[in-house]
């Protein structure tokens, strides 16, 4: 496996993307309300990404796990809706939803890639705690990016806020390293069964550029879709919250290239 080691020079214009998507992100979550479509979602998405001169990352890309290419520019997964949730015009948001959005983009050769999940009005106590947990799990994950750790150290630090808030970690799904093009290697675990399945741990090391991505559910650790050949759900339909931040490893300590208004 090779792994891309990026210069500070090269991850100036990965933070350019991921600025970019972090303002593609603020201004998607400000349309969410009640009575909205998940594909005017994506809509506002292109169209503010085409504003910005720059190039949706998802729109007919091709991953390696499907034989089709995404036809949206936005993943919008909502409550049990996990990850890659395919925008339609039927699915309509509701107040009491949480709503996962997932972008990503090219800036001038460089990817960024980032999601949140956003409450649409007053939500559940057990959601608002998933939401937290998810955020919570996250930041745990991005200070231990630091050169002489390890992907496990990532993997360890999600599932130790997951257990403490007694949510689960999805399987089979997880983060990735990021730059020239929005998925590269290494593959990082969202559940730590997964990296012994796998059998490769990695130690970080500085100009390593990584997309961490807690996905925790309310009731299981298990995953399934939903028919339309993309959404992935969970198995038990408990909602599930998403969180999303690009981080690169310096010896100074993590940088972290999608950087919200509201922290």
């Amino acid at each position: 496996m090779a792994i891309e080691l990026y210069s500070f020079k090269e991850i100036e214009k990965i933070k350019g993307a991921c600025q970019v998507v972090v303002e593609v992100l603020e201004e998607v979550s400000k349309a969410v309300r009640p009575g909205i479509s998940t594909y005017e979602l994506d809509m506002i998405a292109r169209e503010a990404t085409k504003r910005r001169g720059a190039k949706p990352a998802f729109l007919n890309y091709k991953p390696p796990f499907s034989k089709e290419s995404f036809p949206a520019s936005l993943c919008v997964s909502v409550n049990e809706a996990v990850v890659h949730g395919l925008p339609k015009k039927e699915e309509i948001i509701k107040e009491g939803d949480i709503v996962s959005l997932d972008f990503g983009a090219y800036v001038n050769g460089y990817a960024g890639d980032s999601a949140i999940t956003v409450a649409v009005g007053q939500v559940s106590k057990e959601k608002e705690m998933l939401m937290k947990a998810t955020k919570e799990a996250l930041e745990e994950a991005v200070k231990v990016c630091v050169p002489g750790n390890w992907i496990s150290d990532i993997v360890d630090a999600i599932y130790r806020v997951a257990q403490k808030y007694g949510v689960y970690p999805l399987k089979n799904l997880g983060g990735h390293g990021i730059g020239r093009k929005v998925h590269e290697d290494p593959f990082i675990p969202n559940h730590p069964i997964n990296l012994i399945q796998e059998k490769k741990d990695y130690k970080l090391r500085q100009g390593m550029v990584l997309a961490i991505e807690p996905m925790l559910s309310l009731g299981t650790e298990e995953i399934s879709h939903n028919g339309d050949k993309w959404t992935v759900i969970t198995a038990d339909r408990s909602p599930a919250a998403h969180y999303e931040y690009v981080v690169a490893v310096s010896k100074q300590g993590p940088i972290v290239l999608t950087e919200f208004k509201d922290g």
